[in-house]
């Protein structure tokens, strides 16, 4: 079993600015700083935040499910603006899952060179027998991330530096 979920926001900051965050390990230090409920800290176990970088995310203790995960930056492309990861390890792989990627991407808005659009998109497998678990993709985190980051951005950008 197979499937997508998506979710996109529009940031109040140039493209260029919102992947400063988005395309560094920047976004592995804010997701903790602004996200603590969800994400209790992040490792770099492995790399530079370039193609290859190893993440080890520890989880929300108080929280029922998983308490980690390894995940692998497959593609960080700074021309197209994406960023690419896959879980390695746990999380959702332990569910059943065989594949969960996570994609961002910082897409330009036409027009409008103070506003980009940022677009996160989970693409998901499944064994058959833990068809189930597709319930559990949500897009609820990515949206908390989302909006946790793009608050951060609009708060620390400074068009005039």
């Amino acid at each position: 079993m197979m499937g997508r979920v998506w979710e996109e926001m529009e940031v109040k900051v140039p493209a260029s600015e919102a992947w400063k965050l988005y395309g560094s390990l920047l976004l592995t230090k804010v997701v903790v700083e602004v996200l603590p409920h969800h994400f209790s800290r992040i490792e770099v176990l492995e790399g530079d935040g370039s193609a290859g970088t190893i993440l080890l995310i520890f989880l929300d203790p108080g929280k029922a499910g998983p308490k980690s995960y390894r995940e692998k930056l497959t593609v960080v492309d700074d021309e197209r603006r994406v960023k690419v990861a896959e879980l390695v390890e746990g999380g959702f792989l332990d569910l059943g899952f065989t594949l969960y990627r996570m994609r961002g991407e910082v897409i330009e808005k036409e027009g409008k060179e103070e506003e980009c659009i940022v677009r996160g998109t989970i693409e998901y497998e499944l064994k058959e027998e833990a068809a189930a678990n597709a319930a559990l993709v949500s897009t609820e985190p990515l949206r908390a991330l989302m909006r946790a980051t793009a608050d951060y951005l609009t708060k620390n950008y400074n068009p005039n530096a």
